[in-house]
């Protein structure tokens, strides 16, 4: 029933910036705890970001802090997460999730909802 739609991915070069956002449906938006998750080549899907439900708690992997910031606007239904200073490692196929609670973590299993992923391509 809840559906989550990831856009804004592309190619950016290095030290540049991308919005990516998550369009959530079919759900109450404002109870669930959202995240960023992000599966890069040769490697296992890692965390990046998190969001209550309410947006004044948020938890980043260290690999992200300082340069990517995720918020909400539950009016909209949508969570975004905003990437500047960007790397090449930052490369990745970047994946929306709801939590079925308001707050959702870093641990993918917390998260019953997945969107289908934005690739987010950074270039040398």
């Amino acid at each position: 029933q809840v559906q989550l739609v990831e856009s804004g991915g592309g190619l950016v070069q290095a030290g540049g910036s991308l919005r990516v956002s998550c369009a959530a449906s079919g759900g109450t938006f404002s109870s669930y705890g959202m995240g960023w998750f992000r599966l890069a080549p040769g490697k296992e899907g890692e965390f990046v970001s998190t969001i209550n439900w309410s947006g004044d708690s948020t938890l980043y992997a260290d690999s992200v802090k300082g340069r990517f910031t995720i918020s909400r606007d539950n009016a909209k239904n949508t969570v975004y997460l905003q990437m500047n200073s960007l790397k090449p490692e930052d490369t990745a196929v970047y994946y929306c999730a709801g939590s079925t609670v308001r707050v959702g973590g870093p641990r993918a299993t917390s998260y019953r909802y997945w969107g289908q992923g934005t690739q987010v391509t950074v270039s040398s």
